[in-house]
């Protein structure tokens, strides 16, 4: 059975920083993008980051120059390093992984940024 095990939330004042990290745990062939999003109460869930394959990655407006995405696939991991964070980043973040055949999401992590 397939899972994807998210560490590395937590609460953080403004200007600090958190790395996230998801593992997947279980056997996914062929997996292509893996990614981060977000959903604060009341919003939708959005992307955050997304990383090919090959180590191409995307990125929301609102998180460019102050987070990065990595990955390791010999580990099947991928990594969310955020900086400069602020309060609108509070929200829980859901690891995606998405294979040939599926998408397959964490149970996500809480990060909460105070002021």
């Amino acid at each position: 059975q397939v899972r994807l095990v998210e560490s590395g939330g937590g609460l953080v004042q403004a200007e600090g920083s958190l790395w996230l990290s998801c593992l997947v745990s279980g056997t996914i062939i062929g997996i292509n993008d893996m990614a981060w999003y977000r959903q604060a109460p009341g919003k939708q869930r959005e992307l955050v980051a997304r990383i090919t394959d090959g180590g191409s990655a995307n990125y929301a407006d609102s998180v460019k120059g102050r987070f990065t995405i990595s990955r390791n696939n010999a580990k099947n991991t991928v990594y969310l390093q955020m900086n400069s964070l602020k309060p609108d980043d509070s929200a829980v973040y859901y690891c995606n992984v998405r294979s040939i055949w599926n998408i397959y999401w964490g149970q996500g992590t809480q990060v909460t940024v105070s002021s």
